[in-house]
């Protein structure tokens, strides 16, 4: 979403979350919001009641848990309308640590990934502010701020300890990733999302709902760990990459997610992977 977009035709502040499609909607028993559903079923609670206790839950969570933005400033929360006028969206995160939040799905997990990978949060963050200083607020953000918006939106954590089966991933082998290698996952493979944007599709999931892969080596003692040991890692792994190296779109690969074993259902059929327009043959050419 554009800067120009977020401070636009906002609706008001205060309505009641039961007229709007979604946060009743949410099952938390999905394989993909599981890990989210401990603190997601509070918030969503809240979200239910009201625009301002929704906001009060997750600043009671950002006062005992701790998180800092791109440049260091704790993290809060405050109403999309308090975002000032021509005020940049992620220049403010960074300069203020406010997150300007609207009463809706997509900000909504917007907000959990803060608690969940802060580390990558910050880093994205502070990448966009640098951006920002650097060129300004245009009519389109530049080749480096898409793909850290498309990381911050669509991303999915690849984490892998094959990386035959990440070759696979990149080769678009659909057979190889989700068939061949299918007693792979959990054991040497696992998908995690982490864009608001894909998650927020996945409230209604439809078979060619796509993620955008971001691979990350691990070692195999990575799938041996706890859950939130699993998180703190590919928090630190990624958010590492993010501070130090180039971002473009070529750092991704298609991941169509309910093929992800697991996940959903039909997958358990191999013919669900013929389809050809969602799990489409590679385009990509010299190994990019």
């Amino acid at each position: 979403m554009s800067d120009s977009a977020r401070n636009a035709g906002r609706p008001p502040t205060l309505f009641d979350a039961r007229t709007l499609p979604g946060f009743a909607d949410i099952d938390w028993s999905r394989a993909w919001l599981a890990p989210l559903a401990e603190r997601g079923a509070h918030w969503q609670q809240s979200a239910l009641e009201s625009y301002p206790a929704y906001l009060s839950t997750l600043n009671a969570d950002a006062r005992a848990e701790p998180r800092a933005t791109g440049r260091g400033e704790l993290l809060s929360f405050i109403a999309q309308d308090d975002l000032p006028a021509g005020a940049s969206y992620e220049g403010h995160i960074a300069a203020t640590g406010c997150v300007p939040t609207r009463h809706n799905l997509h900000d909504f997990f917007n907000g959990a990934m803060w608690f969940q990978y802060p580390r990558i949060k910050a880093a994205l963050n502070a990448r966009q502010a640098a951006e920002i200083d650097a060129l300004g607020i245009g009519s389109s953000r530049g080749a480096t701020r898409d793909a850290l918006t498309l990381f911050d939106e669509n991303a999915v954590l690849f984490a892998c300890a094959d990386l035959s089966i990440a070759a696979a991933l990149r080769a678009f082998d659909w057979r190889a990733v989700f068939i061949e290698h299918r007693a792979a996952w959990g054991t040497a493979c696992e998908a995690r999302i982490f864009g608001h944007a894909l998650l927020e599709k996945l409230i209604a999931p439809y078979k060619a709902c796509t993620g955008h892969a971001w691979i990350v080596e691990v070692e195999p003692a990575y799938f041996l760990a706890a859950e939130a040991e699993r998180r703190a890692i590919l928090d630190h792994k990624v958010s590492s990459r993010l501070a130090s190296e180039a971002i473009s779109s070529r750092c991704f690969t298609p991941l169509p997610v309910l093929g992800v074993p697991g996940w959903w259902p039909e997958n358990e059929a191999h013919s669900f992977y013929d389809d050809a327009q969602v799990f489409r043959s590679g385009r990509r050419r010299n190994g990019l």
